[in-house]
């Protein structure tokens, strides 16, 4: 995960990773829309207004998918709402 602005310039990053298992494929899109947006080698990229949706699904992570990577995702997060043209990448394989 990496926090980076318009220039692709990283930001902010993490050193947790999301660690990928079944459960991501398994989450329902009407209940965790952001995350189910996650797949194991393709790139996710969220934007500012968006950090409230994903922050509200980070607080209600499924235990069997949790670890560090949640709260480091929280913090980036944070980077993104206080910064203009930041956007949030979740990079895969």
């Amino acid at each position: 995960m990496a926090v980076r602005g318009d220039s692709r310039r990283v930001v902010a990053g993490a050193e947790a990773g999301v660690e990928w298992t079944a459960g991501f494929a398994d989450l329902n899109p009407t209940e965790f829309p952001m995350l189910w947006a996650l797949t194991p080698y393709g790139d996710a990229v969220f934007n500012q207004r968006q950090m409230p949706l994903l922050l509200a699904e980070l607080d209600r992570v499924p235990t069997d998918l949790g670890g560090d990577w949640v709260e480091q995702a929280r913090e980036l997060c944070q980077v993104v709402e206080r910064g203009p043209h930041l956007y949030l990448w979740f990079i895969g394989d």
